[in-house]
């Protein structure tokens, strides 16, 4: 009994210290701002590289492709949780085809920008991008918001209440809490996260048109969340779902098309 007792002892110690590094290190497994996983394309688009101000301390490396800001909508894209500006040039590279002006700025924590990310601080960067193109005369019902992945949370949140010409999601999650009890499920984590990007919750609030897209073979975040969302979506709403993508979308014709699409028809 006294040997059991000690394993128990060890277990639940060991368990708690697996709680509490968790707790702590919670952003350094969320945000991975040194990862460098698709790389190495070349630029086949103009763009200028801007500084957008969030305050008095915090600018944001972004890249702009200025078509003509008054003729064409703006896609404005919040990236995911690894990389920086450089490893989305293939996607750049397609949306280029399209007449549209594109903003693609990076959090702050990426791309050499100072101070760590948050959900909190992510939010105040995007608020920052819509503002900085409102002074650039760029309205709101010009301005499409395209999610990637971490990024899908971050549109949402944005989307809602709000007067934007559109949202797109792309390999969207219901919230950082449902995707963490899939890698993590032997942990309390409703009660250890410090961001939720709780888009399930929020998704109703979005009154303009939606597109969702997702791959059947991702498996960072699986198909069924991006499902979910769309189903609790609110009309007009638009999916494209298929078969053979992963986490990082191929950016083919097909792809390309549904975009083209669902932007000319609002």
């Amino acid at each position: 009994m006294k040997y059991l007792y000690l394993i128990l002892s060890s277990v639940l110690v060991a368990y708690l210290v697996v709680i509490i590094f968790i707790y702590f290190y919670q952003r350094n497994l969320l945000y991975h701002p040194l990862e460098n996983n698709y790389q190495n394309d070349k630029p086949q688009f103009n763009y200028e590289e801007v500084s957008i101000k969030v305050d008095d301390e915090i600018t944001l490396k972004s890249w702009l492709v200025n078509k003509d800001l008054e003729k064409f909508k703006t896609l404005l894209i919040f990236h995911g949780n690894a990389g920086n500006l450089s490893n989305r040039i293939y996607k750049l590279n397609e949306l280029n085809k399209l007449d549209l002006n594109i903003l693609l700025i990076s959090w702050r924590g990426f791309s050499g920008n100072k101070v760590s990310p948050s959900e909190k601080n992510l939010y105040q960067d995007a608020r920052a991008a819509v503002k900085w193109l409102n002074e650039k005369k760029v309205k709101n019902n010009q301005i499409v918001l395209y999610g990637e992945s971490l990024g899908t949370g971050v549109a949402v949140e944005i989307a809602k209440n709000s007067d934007f010409n559109s949202v797109i999601l792309e390999s969207p999650f219901t919230s950082i809490e449902n995707s963490a009890k899939i890698y993590y499920p032997y942990l309390p984590v409703k009660l250890l996260l410090k961001d939720r990007f709780d888009s399930i919750n929020k998704i109703e609030m979005i009154d303009i048109p939606i597109l969702i897209m997702h791959g059947e073979k991702d498996d960072v975040i699986p198909i069924f969340m991006g499902k979910e969302l769309f189903d609790k979506a609110n009309n007009p709403k638009h999916s494209y779902f298929t078969p053979d993508d992963d986490h990082m979308m191929e950016f083919n014709s097909e792809l390309l098309t549904e975009i083209q699409k669902f932007i000319k028809r609002y």
